[in-house]
C-alpha cells in the first residue's frame, strides 16, 4: 500500500506564491512511479494540472504552463508543485497522485486546500 500525504496549501493574494508538498510512504512505493498533481475547484470536475515521470519528464496543463513548476525528491520520495503568480481561478483542493505511469494514478492523498484572493 501507498500514502500520499501533502501539505503547503492556504491563503494567498493573487500574484503570490506556494509551494505544495507530496509525501510518499509505504512498502509498495516505487522511485519508477509517476507522480502528478490535480485539482478541483469548487462545484466543478478535478482536472489535472502537472505530472513528472520517473525519467524527469514534466506535463502541464495549459493553464499554469509558466507558472507551475513540479519537481521531485526520490531520496525523499517526495513531490512538489511551485506555485507562482497564483490567479482567484487556481482556487481549488489539490490532491497529489501516484502510479506507474501517467495513465495510471493508482494512489491519491487526502488533498490540501488553496485558496487565491483578488
Amino acid at each position: 500500500q501507498v500514502q500520499l500525504v501533502e501539505s503547503g496549501g492556504g491563503l494567498v493574494q493573487a500574484g503570490g506564491s506556494l509551494r505544495l508538498s507530496c509525501a510518499a510512504s509505504g512498502r509498495t512505493f516505487s522511485s519508477t512511479y509517476a507522480m502528478g498533481w490535480f485539482r478541483q475547484a469548487p462545484g466543478k470536475e478535478r482536472e489535472f494540472v502537472a505530472a513528472m515521470k520517473w525519467n524527469g519528464n514534466t506535463y502541464y496543463a495549459d493553464s499554469v504552463k509558466g507558472r507551475f513548476t513540479i519537481s521531485r525528491d526520490n531520496a525523499k520520495n517526495t513531490s512538489y508543485l511551485q506555485m507562482n503568480s497564483l490567479k482567484p481561478e487556481d482556487t481549488g483542493v489539490y490532491f497529489c497522485a501516484a502510479g506507474p505511469d501517467l495513465r495510471r494514478f493508482d494512489y491519491w492523498g487526502q488533498g490540501t486546500a488553496v485558496t487565491v484572493s483578488s
